[in-house]
């Protein structure tokens, strides 16, 4: 009944604004330079968006996403929603935010360093000959890095001469795309070619990804030829993808993926995909995919629910957040276990694109193991539900400025609000090994699509989830290059932060306002000044061997070395971090884990065994891949590359 009340509602807002505006018109467009913006939407401007949402040089017959004679397995019906400012129904339940019952701190723990480095920018790559779209880290510590595939350009040529057939959208004449539409990075090579061209069929805009258990990469989606592609990659000096092109029941383009304690991928909506599904085993194709409605019902005339923000709860339950409403949902059931609290003050997601993470899940903090273990979600910034459809007509609101919070546990939980110190929309956020949060890149004003936004905001953000409301935040040292629309980050084993991409542009243009960015920096966080280097942990090489694979709720002793006055356990904490996924400014599968801390000896002067428990279960930590850090106040060793199975 919700459902089609809200299609009503939705056909009565569409009459009206036909009568006021009448239809939004397609458009076929004859060359890159005439294209309009925003990716797939008509930027007539006038909220039709969804409605008028095709590609350029792609007739609406043609639509990948509009398959003939149904919705790919899923009851995918017109999107519901109310097209403005006004949120779904639902009771106003924020709150200012409160420290009284702030999951994050520990009474016990001391305070980080003293310091006043505000973190420094370098570049690390002139060229990354593909623009930074899609990143993730490896268990190699690579880094892979993919763009679309659609304008057939890059600045890297594929190796050996190859290239792959194409059909040529205004011609019908085939053609041949000899460019590199992804690369390996080595970044820890500092001489010779670090860059590897990886060819790539099946185009993946703005598609989704996430690591194996054993830690292949797996890619979902995409767009064109590629919206139902299953993409593998396996970490090795010489392999490249290994693609299948339609296993997916549903089209995944701006869908979400994430890891469940099984360890197979749960993905989540997509444009017109009202669905999620399971990713198949390889060689095998989902038939159908199962139809969720709240995905329907906050799809508003703008969409603003792409690419929604999903996590694994510590209960075993999927929070997904899409617009401004969030729900629990059992993945084994596919029953609805409850709505959450509506998020009021605007949109959240694609193209609204505000920012999110699950808080570090502090083992460390539980008193009673019997209990469900406290999984608190973020989400920070986004853009008023009109954002778009007035950037379209060229003006460009502010972006939201509030970071709310929500303990996603607790039945009676309501949002918790604070106030960053400058709006942001298509910011990044990265949990760093300390537990706080970095949040970079982005803008102050419109939304995320092809030149929507404006006014870079190049300050980044500390924020520290476990302070007092009014100390959380810390303004750190500005970039000069803008990181807009098409930007992502990713945190590297040594605990610095690599940025790259920005691309606003149809194809790759390097003379437009905001160009087609190819360099790209790393960001060293305040934790890495160079007065607190003498404080840094150094995890010694026996215990990393010792630690490559472990078990759930296994005991692990952890060999380190630290230099200066004989440290107490109050001072250490041990984090381990899966790499996430990261594309429009959302980190797909990224969580922290604060290990549970047993004991801390010192066998030597200046070395130490600190002895923790591995998370109890895979709800808590699913299996794969983890950077494993040991943290002294506020300052973390060099990571080790742990697997947990």
């Amino acid at each position: 009944m919700a459902t089609l009340l809200f299609h009503i509602n939705s056909l009565v807002v569409i009459i009206l604004l036909v009568i006021q505006n009448g239809l939004a018109q397609p458009s076929f467009y004859p060359l890159p330079g005439q294209l309009s913006s925003g990716e797939g939407f008509s930027s007539n401007g006038n909220g039709l968006g969804f409605f008028s949402s095709h590609f350029p040089f792609l007739p609406i017959g043609d639509d990948p996403l509009a398959p003939p004679g149904g919705d790919g397995g899923s009851d995918n019906g017109g999107g519901g929603g109310n097209g403005n400012d006004t949120p779904p129904p639902g009771d106003d339940t924020s709150a200012p935010a409160d420290d009284t019952n702030n999951g994050q701190f520990d009474p016990n723990a001391a305070p980080d360093l003293p310091r006043n480095f505000k973190g420094n920018w370098s570049i690390v790559c002139k060229n990354s000959g593909v623009s930074a779209m899609h990143m993730i880290v490896l268990p190699n510590n690579k880094v892979l890095i993919y763009d679309a595939s659609a304008f057939h350009i890059s600045d890297i040529r594929l190796a050996n001469g190859e290239c792959v057939p194409f059909v040529d959208k205004k011609t019908n004449k085939q053609l041949q795309d000899c460019w590199s539409h992804g690369v390996e990075f080595d970044v820890l090579r500092q001489r010779g070619n670090n860059i590897r061209p990886l060819k790539l069929k099946y185009d993946p805009w703005c598609s989704s990804g996430g690591l194996t258990a054993d830690g292949k990469l797996i890619g979902t989606g995409g767009w064109d030829n590629g919206v139902k592609t299953v993409r593998y990659f396996k970490p090795c000096d010489t392999c490249d993808f290994l693609e299948y092109q339609k296993p997916l029941a549903d089209p995944r383009w701006y869908a979400t993926q994430i890891t469940v304690d099984d360890g197979r991928f749960l993905v989540v909506g997509g444009r017109r995909a009202y669905s999620y599904e399971f990713v198949p085993a390889m060689g095998e194709s989902n038939t159908q995919a199962t139809f969720l409605a709240m995905l329907d019902e906050t799809t508003d005339l703008d969409e603003n629910n792409l690419y929604p923000f999903v996590y694994l709860s510590t209960d075993g339950n999927v929070f997904i957040f899409a617009n401004n409403r969030s729900i629990l949902l059992d993945p084994k059931t596919h029953q609805v276990v409850r709505e959450l609290p509506p998020l009021p003050g605007g949109a959240r997601n694609y193209p609204a694109s505000g920012m999110s993470t699950l808080l570090p899940i502090r083992l460390d903090l539980v008193q009673d193991k019997n209990d469900v273990v406290p999984a608190e979600v973020i989400i920070c910034g986004g853009a008023k539900h009109e954002a778009y459809a007035l950037a379209g007509k060229g003006t460009f609101i502010p972006a939201l400025d509030d970071c709310n919070r929500l303990v996603i546990t607790d039945p009676n939980a309501v949002w918790e609000t604070e106030t960053m110190p400058s709006r942001r929309v298509m910011g990044d956020m990265l949990i760093l090994p300390t537990g706080d949060l970095l949040i970079v890149n982005g803008a102050h004003l419109g939304t995320a699509a092809w030149d929507f936004a404006e006014d870079p905001n190049f300050v980044p953000l500390l924020y520290r989830p476990d302070q007092p409301v009014g100390k959380r935040f810390e303004e750190l040292e500005p970039s000069d290059i803008p990181r807009m629309y098409h930007s992502s980050s990713a945190l590297l084993p040594d605990g610095r932060v690599l940025i790259g991409g920005s691309n606003t542009n149809v194809g790759y243009n390097y003379t437009a306002k905001y160009p087609t960015e190819l360099r790209i920096e790393s960001f060293a966080p305040p934790y890495l000044a160079a007065e607190l280097a003498k404080h840094r942990p150094k995890i010694m090489e026996k215990s990393a061997k010792r630690a490559a694979v472990l078990s759930y709720g296994q005991n692990l002793d952890i060999d380190f070395v630290l230099k200066g006055p004989r440290t107490s356990a109050a001072e250490i904490k041990v984090t381990m971090y899966p790499p996430p996924f990261t594309t429009h400014g959302y980190s797909m599968n990224q969580r922290l884990v604060v290990l549970e801390l047993k004991d801390l000896s010192r066998v030597l002067k200046g070395q130490y065994k600190v002895s923790v428990t591995a998370p109890a279960t895979a709800v808590l930590a699913p299996p794969g891949y983890y950077i494993l850090f040991v943290v002294y106040r506020g300052v973390p060793s060099e990571g080790i590359w742990v697997r947990i199975q």
